[in-house]
């Protein structure tokens, strides 16, 4: 487990940081009728921007040479 955890810690840490700015975006500016999808909801609008947080976390995670990412 803490191998997987320290290979993918850049992830983990942009999905934590896209969590807590999900949050504050729906709180802050959030949606004022109700019907935006993503910002309507604090559950939709943290786990939304917590995956985007993973993901352009994850393009600057390194590979090494010779291994076959997976």
């Amino acid at each position: 487990m803490k191998n997987w955890i320290s290979n993918n810690r850049l992830t983990i840490i942009g999905a934590i940081l896209g969590a807590i700015a999900g949050f504050l975006y729906w709180k802050w500016v959030g949606c004022a009728s109700g019907t935006c999808r993503i910002s309507s909801k604090p559950l939709n609008s943290t786990l939304y921007f917590g995956l985007m947080g993973a993901l352009v976390f994850n393009m600057f995670k390194r590979s090494t040479p010779g291994k076959a990412s997976s």
